[in-house]
C-alpha cells in the first residue's frame, strides 16, 4: 500500500505487512532517503520510528551511499588530484553520509510485502561519477530483509561504499535495559572530530561488547571492524530481560559496523513523544574515511555491479 500526507516531509510512504509464524509484521519505507520509518511485530516496535511529517532524526533508517560516515574536511586525493566535496558536518568540518540522505527515490515495484526504491548518483563536486542505485525492502517469515544494488553507468572506474543507519529497540522495553552484542574484534580509534586515526583490538578495553553490555551503561558513537562471519554473515543484536531479541545481520560485505547510543533522541511512544536513549547498529561496508585510506573501498568499474545485502531478525515474540 502507499499512502501520501501532505505533510510528509519523507514524500511517500510505502506501507509493507506479513502475516508471519511470530505474528503480524509491519514496515514502512519512505520515499526520501529510502529509508525505514516503521517496523513492528504484533505491534512492538522493532526500530525508532518518528512522524510522516518529520524529518528522520540522527538520520534515522537512511541509506548510505556512496559512502557511509565521514570523509575527514569533505576531501579526497586520488591520483594526486584533490576532490573537494560539499561540508556536510559543519561542527566536525567534514562530509558524513554520502550523497543520497535527502534525495527522493524512484518506485521500481510494490506488492503487500515488498518494496523495490530506485535513486541515481549523478557527477558532481567531489564525486564526479554516476551510479545506478536500488534498495529493496521485503517482509519475511524471518524478519526485514533489505537488498541494495549499485551499478556504475559511468566511463570510469567509481570508489564506492554502503551503509544504512537503523536504529533498533524492542519496544515494550526501555532502551536502556536492553544489552548490546556487537560480533566484532578491533575497534577503529578516532580524534575529537570521530575521524579515524588507528585501529585497536577490543580485547580487554570497554569496547569488546562479544558478550554484550547493558545499552543503559554506554556512550557510544564508535566504529568497528573484524566483524565475525558465521555461515556467511556478521550478527549484532539487542536482548531485553525476557529473551527476546532483535538482530541485525550484514552478508560478507557489511565487514564494519558502527554503535550509536545518543541520550537526546526522540523517542516515539505512542503520540506521545521525548528525548531518551536510542542505540543505533548500522551496518557498513568501509569505515569512516575510506576514500583516502582505501579500507573495505570497493571500485566499480564501469557497467558493474554490486549487490549487499542485511536485514533484522526478531526471534523470541511468538504469543
Amino acid at each position: 500500500m502507499t499512502t501520501m500526507s501532505p505533510a510528509a516531509a519523507t514524500g511517500t510512504q510505502y506501507a509493507l505487512t506479513l502475516q508471519t509464524p511470530q505474528g503480524p509484521a509491519t514496515a514502512t519505507i519512505t520515499e526520501v532517503a529510502a529509508g525505514i520509518r516503521e517496523y513492528a511485530l504484533n505491534g512492538i516496535d522493532l526500530v525508532e520510528g518518528f512522524a510522516a511529517e518529520s524529518v528522520p532524526p540522527l538520520g534515522a533508517g537512511t541509506v548510505l551511499v556512496p559512502w557511509p560516515n565521514r570523509i575527514r574536511d569533505a576531501i579526497w586525493t586520488q591520483n594526486g588530484v584533490r576532490h573537494l566535496l560539499t561540508i556536510t558536518e559543519p561542527a566536525q568540518m567534514n562530509a558524513i553520509h554520502g550523497l543520497l540522505a535527502v534525495t527522493a527515490y524512484r518506485l521500481v515495484s510494490q506488492s503487500d510485502t515488498e518494496v523495490t526504491l530506485a535513486a541515481t548518483v549523478y557527477p558532481q563536486a567531489g564525486y564526479p561519477y554516476q551510479l545506478d542505485t536500488t534498495v529493496s525492502y521485503a517482509l519475511t517469515a524471518e524478519g526485514l530483509a533489505v537488498t541494495h544494488t549499485i551499478r556504475n553507468v559511468g566511463g570510469e572506474s567509481a570508489p564506492v561504499a554502503l551503509g544504512t543507519h537503523p536504529y533498533l529497540k524492542i519496544g515494550d522495553v526501555p532502551t536502556a535495559e536492553l544489552v548490546l552484542r556487537l560480533n566484532a574484534t578491533s575497534h577503529i580509534d578516532v580524534d575529537h572530530r570521530l575521524n579515524p586515526i588507528g585501529v585497536s583490538p577490543v580485547g580487554g578495553t570497554r569496547f569488546d561488547l562479544r558478550a554484550g553490555a547493558r545499552v543503559g551503561g554506554l556512550d557510544l558513537d564508535d566504529g568497528f571492524g573484524g566483524v565475525i562471519l558465521q555461515d556467511g554473515r556478521g550478527e549484532h543484536s539487542l536482548t531485553a530481560p525476557d529473551g527476546r531479541r532483535v538482530t541485525l545481520w550484514g552478508d560478507e560485505n557489511m565487514a564494519y559496523v558502527q554503535a550509536f547510543t545518543p541520550r537526546n533522541f526522540p523517542v516515539r511512544t505512542g503520540e506521545s513523544t521525548r528525548l531518551g536513549q536510542a542505540v543505533a547498529i548500522e551496518p557498513m561496508t568501509a569505515p569512516a574515511d575510506a576514500f583516502n585510506s582505501g579500507q573495505g573501498l570497493r571500485w566499480l568499474a564501469p557497467g558493474e555491479e554490486w549487490v549487499v545485502r542485511w536485514g533484522i531478525t526478531p526471534t523470541g515474540f511468538a504469543a
